[in-house]
């Protein structure tokens, strides 16, 4: 910082005097000190933030509750408009007049952005928007293509339809990414865990909200107009785009209150920290990759079952339609309370591989059920309710165990990758499968792909055990390697520290007259060569010689 003091007449100082040096040295002392008595306070406001009510002040309780709200409802809109077709498959099929195979490439189409998107989400929020305003876009997006999928219907277009999905997908799986970055911005430590589960809660919720709700919906359209045709279609989709623009209304608030917490508290914007370099997949080993096929095996059996769920509850087990609504959201019921608990169990107990072999066969079990058996589906639902739980607990924190931390963003971005290819897919191919074949193949195939999962399970779990990798060691033993990488690394930190104390103890002091002839030097005044701070070092390096 260069000081320029005015004179009288408004004209600036021709000359460079000593003085000056020490006016413009004590300037820069009391601002140091007033930045000391700032950061001692807690933050370069916190005066005024004393004063502040407790829901608006950023440092207290209630306001973080208020935002974590906003960051919940951030993707509620987005995870209920998500399976809107899932919820009006009927409809969807009669007033558009499409097989199943058109139809879930509703789903497929919102996949196919993601296959690239998830390498770059992380990547869009840190250094081209920031997270506020990429929040902000991507909630755009979301609205925008829910509009257009509604508006294809309206008019009866269904490649509008599909472009609307298209780009409802381009928002939705970097909304999350932003939702997560939000999160770790906010909360710290151990709140972090519940935040993240409240935020998977929520995301369940919206999705069990539409499964019983947009039908409901539909009705009270076709009463109010008199028929069933895409225009009551399509303004049960625009009806149902309202929660997608109460999401935006999230965003933009959050935004808000974001930005006055950065100037209140002095805090940076929230980044994702992922680092994305596609070389490193060449890296990648084997245990990863087995990860990756049970995540797509395992996800395939899943999704595309819940779309085309509810017309299969109708045909095979004559249920009425609300019912079928019911049973077919039960996967997300029980997700959404049960994620936190087999969260914070897995953390306990440790044995990653064996949770995940169970969720495997629990998965496998109910599809068996299904497929073969005339018993009461809520019991295989339930099932596949608790083991999709418990699998997204134990797999996807794997990842960690067996990639090195500058490589994390890279395994997870090819993992969402892989994972939206495969959904894609299994999409079109399960509506493909279920228009010539019928629903009891369309069962089989599921099996075959949690078959496909188990086996990968099982290999991941010799692989593991012959490489003597900690994929399946328990907590406690975790805990315990832990501590004692913990303990060697504060070792060599303290040894690096000695290195660097003892090298700076050779090093030329640079005191407060040589700093002052530095900065007197760097403004152009002449300095007697025996003032040159330059000459003073060499001197004392020939010393040293």
């Amino acid at each position: 910082m260069q000081c320029h003091p005015r004179r009288p007449g408004g004209q600036a100082a021709a000359g460079i005097q000593l003085p000056l040096a020490d006016r413009c040295r004590g300037h820069r002392q009391q601002r140091a000190e007033a930045e000391e008595e700032e950061e001692e306070d807690g933050g370069g406001s916190a005066g005024p933030l004393r004063a502040l009510p407790a829901v608006c002040d950023p440092r207290r309780l209630p306001h973080r509750f208020l935002v974590l709200a906003l960051m919940c409802f951030l993707g509620f809109g987005s995870y209920f408009c998500y399976d809107n077709p899932a919820a009006l498959q009927t409809q969807v099929q009669r007033d558009m007049k499409v097989n199943t195979a058109q139809f879930m490439a509703l789903y497929a189409w919102c996949s196919w952005p993601n296959v690239v998107l998830c390498f770059f989400g992380g990547f869009l929020i840190d250094r081209v928007f920031g997270i506020r305003l990429g929040t902000i876009i991507f909630s755009i997006f979301v609205c925008v293509g829910q509009v257009i999928f509604a508006l294809g219907a309206l008019l009866n277009t269904f490649w509008l339809m599909n472009m609307g999905r298209f780009i409802f997908g381009i928002g939705g799986e970097s909304l999350a990414v932003a939702q997560n970055t939000y999160a770790v911005s906010w909360f710290k430590g151990k709140e972090l865990n519940l935040v993240f589960g409240l935020q998977l809660s929520m995301a369940r919720i919206g999705s069990t909200v539409n499964m019983n709700i947009m039908g409901w919906i539909y009705s009270r359209v076709q009463d109010l107009l008199g028929y069933t045709s895409p225009s009551t279609l399509g303004l049960t989709l625009m009806i149902g785009g309202i929660t997608c623009l109460f999401s935006l209304t999230c965003a933009l608030i959050l935004a808000y209150l974001d930005k006055r917490a950065e100037k209140l508290l002095c805090k940076e914007q929230g980044k994702t920290g992922e680092v994305i370099k596609l070389t490193d997949v060449k890296d990648f080993s084997f245990s990863l990759w087995l990860i990756f096929v049970i995540c797509v095996c395992y996800y395939a059996a899943v999704f595309p079952f819940i779309g085309l769920g509810k017309v299969f509850f109708i045909e095979k087990f004559r249920f009425s339609s609300q019912e079928a609504s019911a049973i077919n959201s039960i996967v997300y019921i029980i997700s959404a309370p049960m994620s936190p608990v087999f969260g914070l169990l897995v953390d306990k107990l440790g044995k990653n591989i064996i949770w995940v072999l169970c969720a495997v066969i629990t998965t496998l079990a109910s599809h068996i059920m299904l497929a073969f058996t005339f018993w009461n589906p809520w019991i295989a639902m339930c099932l596949l309710g608790l083991a999709y739980s418990l699998l997204a607990c134990a797999l996807w924190p794997m990842v960690a165990f067996v990639v090195p931390e500058h490589q994390l963003g890279t395994a997870y971005g090819f993992m969402q990758s892989i994972q939206n290819l495969g959904l894609a897919i299994i999409a079109i191919a399960a509506g493909m499968i279920l228009d010539t074949r019928g629903y009891l193949f369309l069962e089989v195939f599921f099996s075959a792909c949690v078959c496909l999962s188990l086996i990968a399970v099982v290999m991941l779990y010799f692989v593991n055990h012959l490489t003597g990798g900690d994929l399946n060691w328990s907590a406690k033993k975790r805990e315990k390697l832990q501590k004692v990488a913990a303990t060697e690394a504060e070792e060599q930190e303290r040894l690096r520290r000695q290195n660097e104390d003892d090298l700076a103890k050779l090093r030329p002091k640079a005191d407060e007259f040589s700093l002052r002839n530095k900065y007197l030097s760097k403004l152009g005044a002449q300095l007697p060569d025996n003032y040159s701070s330059y000459l003073s070092t060499m001197v004392h390096r020939s010393v040293l010689k």
